[in-house]
């Protein structure tokens, strides 16, 4: 990193807060992204995290003593920590690094470069100017972005921030500062944020060292201001805020402080200081401690990977399982929370065939209620669509509690409520402790659209623009995006491609739950945090409309008259499919389709009860059945801070042909995406299925790593005192700062490891299609995430090490385990206890060969 010229430009200096601070986006848009994205684009990966720590003070990997407990329990293998230091240090030196990783003794306190200016204020002037400053400042941030809390809206709302507070202060009996300076230079205009800094720290050069000080002494409120100035329309309510505008007001209320507690005699910061502070920015030289954590770090990650790849390389490339009579065929999301679903599903009927692609199906749109005053993004975040789906003719009607009503606030109504409403609400709560149910208030994904209402997918005209958006897509469109989906998966119907069975099922996810802040972060990242229902059903009508039908037969792509595509939407907590648009089935499919419901219900049960072995409440022992209703109870607890556990564990994603993962057992630690090589050899396709991977499950991963490697300051700390602020963010108690990251009961059994990127194709022609995707690339180029191609020939593994170089990898392992009772492993697998978070951690099961032509496993 170079070290900064010390002369002062606002302008670039406001540029590198909005660049380095969290991105904090409010609840509703609330996405998995790289806690620190700032570094990922001109940073090697370890040398991100050794800077971090040292600028902010974040522990940015496990700690040493956590890291030696993983060693004794073997979850760190000597082999993998052998060669990890041969690698780095050679092998001669592995007796000495040994002895240095697993017993030197090291400082491991982390001290953070930011902050160190301000508490000079502290030091010399014996105050606390952020206990004077934030918790007022915090107030009327989180007033002006409110979204629907606030009783009382903020009085001037139709202007930015700045020129708001000021007409408040101009035309207000009373006053937001205490002296008059501060007031006066707000009102006079004379509040530049330079003249400012010369008030409040006098030395030139240090002006941008004390704003980033300033700034991250509440990242959570700073990011948040940042987030909505660069993406307003995050916002439902709009607002025209900007960081430059919380910095001025900032330091007046600096100033303000400093006169009502001094008068105005007091000198700037600057110059009293007797050192100055080590520049934010200069360069982070590595010590023998960093390299310890980075070869403890990397052997923990490759104790794993390893397994992960010998069973790749284990299975026959040549085998594919040959279906002569499909009786459907489901496409999912990549979601790793479904990897176990599809198993399932091909167990309980051997004549399906499963394949998953990113859960936005390759529809980017904005979709709209029919009573809603708002369009919703349902795509990955970096992608911003072109085309607006709206829905006609919904019956839906919101439930409402009338608990949660305004007239609740007022003095004589809201003391009515209180005694006679109030009276039977405590009494349904007290209920709702032993028999959960469901309750207007919860966030549910089957509402997200009315099941019964039609969406305008087709564009009937070129001149339908609403809201600068085109209505609906035209034939060719809808044929683009569905020949991309069917060609990359390798269901073409013709050539080396899958044929179509009756029945194809596009099935998009969501979650349901109670009382969850982070509910969004449940749903489909690749639909934007929200459910896939919309998408699934839009690509269901493109694929269904003959005139696509036709352009695709014209490309290669065939599908059979009697084929039909039908939408449905598979809820993650409740363990729950529902099908839409059941009317459009021929007799035959729609006869077709009741055949197939109890095999969909019967795998719903049995993977509820997998992913129950995770839950502590639940008796893994119980009948499938059994455990399936507990999970539904669960999902809509008041009182239940864990509905599900989300991404928890994700570490692998997966791009290629089934064979290649269907006789692993991955513990749903792997996300997997449906991709063929031999229809898509030049890899023109291959950009569909490799552009949500970096960003959406290279983001996922890489926020639950270091939520969990510091849940304090990179993480959101416990969920159980959160006050929601405005409905953008999460506060413990009144007055704090909002949380980044996720919640402690998201991460508490997460190992922190990068994403393991295993694509099957020749690696020259991956190579190619990432650099095509320059936003992207840096996830692999700067190591990010971990990536291997998997030759599709010789079955060779090719791990990527940067600067267009794969080297062969050969995994220490030589065989796995094989099981072939899988409900007798879920039975007996260890609970994590959810106190002591590597004890917790050890719950995650081994890689397992899945032995499938036992009968055990198959039933």
């Amino acid at each position: 990193m170079k070290t900064e010229n010390l002369s002062f430009d606002e302008h670039q200096v406001l540029h590198d807060l909005n660049h380095y601070l969290p991105m904090q986006a409010p609840l509703k848009n609330f996405i998995h992204h790289n806690t620190l994205h700032s570094f990922q684009n001109d940073m090697k990966f370890f040398d991100a995290l050794r800077t971090a720590k040292k600028m902010w003070g974040y522990f940015t990997t496990l700690e040493l003593d956590e890291y030696r407990d993983l060693y004794r329990s073997k979850r760190i293998r000597k082999d993998i920590l052998e060669r990890a230091i041969v690698e780095r240090k050679g092998a001669e030196s592995i007796d000495e690094w040994m002895q240095k990783l697993l017993n030197e003794k090291y400082d491991t306190s982390v001290s953070a470069r930011v902050g160190e200016l301000r508490k000079n204020w502290k030091k010399y002037y014996s105050i606390d100017l952020d206990q004077m400053v934030h918790a007022f400042l915090f107030r009327i941030l989180c007033h002006y972005l409110d979204q629907g809390i606030s009783v009382w809206p903020f009085p001037v709302g139709n202007k930015d921030f700045l020129s708001c507070i000021k007409e408040m202060e101009e035309k207000s009996f009373t006053s937001f500062f205490k002296t008059k300076r501060a007031r006066n230079l707000l009102i006079s205009g004379n509040c530049k944020i330079e003249d400012l800094l010369k008030i409040v720290v006098g030395d030139e050069t240090l002006y941008k060292q004390y704003l980033f000080d300033q700034q991250f002494a509440h990242p959570g409120w700073s990011g948040m201001v940042s987030s909505v100035q660069l993406d307003p329309d995050s916002l439902l309510n709009k607002k025209k805020i900007s960081i430059h505008d919380l910095v001025v007001l900032e330091l007046l209320m600096e100033i303000d402080a400093l006169d009502s507690h001094f008068g105005e005699s007091w000198q700037p910061l600057g110059t009293v200081l007797e050192n100055r502070p080590v520049n934010l920015f200069s360069e982070v030289p590595q010590t023998e401690f960093d390299e310890v954590l980075e070869i403890l770090h990397e052997a923990f990650e490759w104790s794993y990977y390893d397994q992960v790849l010998v069973g790749i390389a284990l299975q026959d490339k040549s085998w594919e399982k040959k279906v002569a009579n499909k009786s459907f065929q489901t496409f999912f999301c990549i979601d790793d929370r479904l990897t176990s679903f599809r198993r399932y599903l091909e167990q309980n009927d051997p004549n399906c065939e499963t394949f998953t692609t990113a859960g936005f199906f390759n529809v980017e749109l904005y979709y709209k209620p029919e009573h809603g005053n708002f369009a919703t993004k349902c795509c990955p975040a970096p992608v911003f669509p072109k085309y607006l789906v709206k829905e006609v003719g919904s019956q839906l009607k919101m439930k409402k509690d009338v608990v949660f009503h305004k007239h609740s606030h007022s003095l004589f109504q809201g003391w009515l409520i209180s005694q006679t409403v109030g009276f039977f609400t405590a009494i349904k709560l007290a209920f709702d402790i032993f028999r959960p149910t469901a309750m207007p208030a919860m966030a549910s994904s089957f509402l997200h659209v009315d099941s019964n209402a039609k969406l305008t997918v087709e564009n009937q005209d070129p001149s339908d623009i609403e809201d600068g958006l085109q209505v609906g897509f035209t034939i060719k469109e809808m044929t683009q995006r569905v020949q991309g989906v069917l060609t990359s998966t390798g269901l073409t119907g013709s050539g080396k491609g899958a044929s179509f069975a009756p029945i194809v099922y596009m099935i998009g996810h969501g979650a349901s739950s109670v009382n969850n802040t982070h509910y969004t972060a449940y749903d489909c990242g690749a639909c934007g945090g929200r459910p896939g229902s919309v998408n699934a059903r839009s690509f269901c009508t493109m694929a269904n409309h003959p005139e696509v039908r036709a352009a695709l037969a014209k490309n290669g792509i065939k599908i059979p008259d009697e084929t039909q595509f039908l939408p449905g939407l598979h809820d993650t907590t409740r363990d729950d499919v529902y099908f839409y648009d059941e009317h459009i089935l021929t007799p035959e499919n729609a006869a077709n389709h009741k055949k197939n419901i109890p095999v969909f219900i019967e795998s719903l049960d049995m993977h509820a009860k997998e992913r129950s072995r995770r839950l502590v409440s639940i008796n893994t022992k119980a009948s499938a059945k059994e455990i399936h209703n507990e999970v539904r109870r669960r999902s809509v607890s008041l009182f239940e801070p864990r509905p599900e556990l989300n991404h928890a564990t994700n570490a692998v994603s997966i791009i290629g042909r089934r064979s290649l993962t269907e006789k692993l057992f991955l513990d749903r630690r792997a996300s997997t995406s449906s991709y063929d090589y031999r229809t898509d050899p030049d890899g023109k396709y291959l950009g569909v299925s490799m552009g949500p991977i970096g960003p959406v499950m290279g983001g996922i991963d890489l926020e639950y790593f270091f939520s969990r490697t510091d849940n304090h300051r990179m993480g959101a700390g416990t969920k159980l005192p959160y006050n929601v602020m405005g409905l953008n963010g999460v506060a413990n108690g009144s007055d704090g700062d909002l949380r980044t990251g996720l919640p402690y009961q998201m991460i508490e059994v997460h190992d922190p490891v990068r994403l393991l990127v295993i694509v099957e194709h020749y690696p020259k022609v991956l190579l190619r299609v990432l650099k095509e995707a320059a936003a992207n690339f840096s996830f692999y180029e700067n190591e990010w995430v971990v990536l291997v191609a998997v030759h599709p020939e010789t079955g060779d593994l090719h791990l990527y090490k940067g600067n267009g170089n794969f080297i062969i990898y050969n995994p220490l392992l030589k065989e796995l385990e094989t099981i072939s009772d899988l409900d007798k492993l879920m039975e007996s697998a260890k609970k994590a206890k959810h106190t002591y978070v590597v004890e917790a951690t050890e719950e995650n099961l081994p890689v397992y060969l899945i032995d499938t032509d036992n009968d055990k496993a198959k039933k």
